[in-house]
């Protein structure tokens, strides 16, 4: 059996998929890998897949270039033959399922968030919804992270509810995200990470700003970002922006990693203000790895920190919140923060564990070429 994983780039199958893509391979399926040509390609062959380049505009709105994806990835289709397409990130979901649906071929979609045009109202919003109400019938199943965004497209319609399956977010190898001893910083000298792509959508600037109401008042604190800068993104931080915050003494800047572990390993606290997330992996990977937590109470981060257990919620686009927040980690007991992050540990292993997301997505594929 032969089977097609779309994605809008190498690095979000590699770090989020690589498990699920080595379990097809190791149940007998032939796989085609479709995404733009990056360096953690590399990685996705060594697995046993065939990587495919497919130049996708991930940032354009232009009609014109999302109708040749549309071509392109029709092109492959018929040229691969695959049994059944599996589908990640917006663009792949939408064209990739009407080119599958002209040539007759299953498809499972995962949504695994919302994306920057469904948290701005205008006609952009509008035209991505009317694009998965298009899109979206041809699939049997459409994966879900959290249940928001299940119901959100459920009440707006557009997809029928039998279609809607929930599974906890893309699942964290356990083993991989070991637990480890928290850093020996001192009770006022924590040190706050943000792990994310740099962009406004995720919280950066509020997380800058709290970081600078918090500083007059614990000067030994660090507050520290990690992820990659000037990402195809209309909510992207850029360069200079970022140069600016780290010379003002704001910030600290760790450029960006193909293994967070040691980075997390370093950070007493993982912070993440995003706008709202499908099932935030970052969070995830430091829970696994004993660390509290500080996130906004939004979709997906709320699903994975549970005020007061494993971390903080705060109201999401509010610095001053933020900053509450992160303050209450600092004023813990070494104790206290070690209680926060067993806790963390403990409902990752029970709730988010890998090998069951695995088993959703195996499970979906069979019922679909049975």
């Amino acid at each position: 059996m032969k089977l097609c994983v779309v994605a809008n780039s190498a690095w979000n199958l590699a770090n989020f998929r690589l498990g699920f893509l080595k379990a097809l391979i190791q149940r007998g399926w032939e796989v085609h890998v479709l995404v733009p040509d990056g360096p953690e390609t590399r990685l996705m062959r060594e697995a046993g897949c065939q990587v495919h380049d497919v130049f996708m505009d991930c940032k354009g709105t232009h009609p014109w270039h999302d109708g040749l994806l549309l071509l392109r990835l029709r092109r492959w289709y018929q040229r691969l033959q695959p049994d059944a397409v599996v589908h990640y990130t917006i663009k792949p979901v939408i064209y990739g399922s009407l080119a599958a649906r002209m040539l007759g071929i299953p498809v499972l979609n995962a949504i695994t968030g919302l994306g920057t045009a469904f948290l701005r109202d205008g006609w952009l919003q509008r035209l991505v919804r009317q694009l998965y109400k298009l899109a979206l019938p041809a699939s049997p199943s459409v994966m879900f992270e959290n249940p928001d965004d299940l119901a959100l497209f459920v009440k707006a319609g557009l997809l029928r509810p039998e279609q809607a399956v929930q599974v906890p977010g893309p699942g964290v190898d356990i083993t991989h995200f070991a637990p480890c001893p928290l850093p020996d910083t001192g009770g006022d000298a924590p040190v706050f990470l943000l792990v994310a792509r740099m962009l406004r959508d995720k919280g950066v600037v509020e997380y800058v700003q709290a970081a600078q109401l918090l500083r007059p008042h614990y000067p030994h604190a660090r507050f520290v970002l990690l992820g990659f800068l000037g990402v195809e993104n209309v909510s992207a931080i850029h360069q200079a922006q970022m140069d600016e915050w780290v010379a003002e003494g704001s910030v600290e800047y760790w450029g960006a990693t193909s293994d967070v572990r040691p980075m997390i390993a370093r950070a007493d606290c993982i912070v993440l203000p995003s706008y709202r997330e499908g099932m935030p992996r970052t969070l995830l990977e430091a829970a696994a790895m004993g660390r509290p937590l500080v996130a906004t109470d939004v979709p997906g981060c709320r699903e994975v920190v549970q005020d007061g257990v494993n971390g903080y919620l705060c109201q999401v686009k509010d610095a001053s919140a933020l900053a509450g927040a992160m303050e209450k980690i600092i004023t813990l007991s070494p104790s206290q923060r070690r209680a926060l992050g067993d806790a963390g540990r403990h409902r990752v292993e029970e709730r988010f564990a890998e090998g069951y997301v695995i088993d959703c997505y195996l499970r979906a594929i069979s019922d679909m070429v049975r």
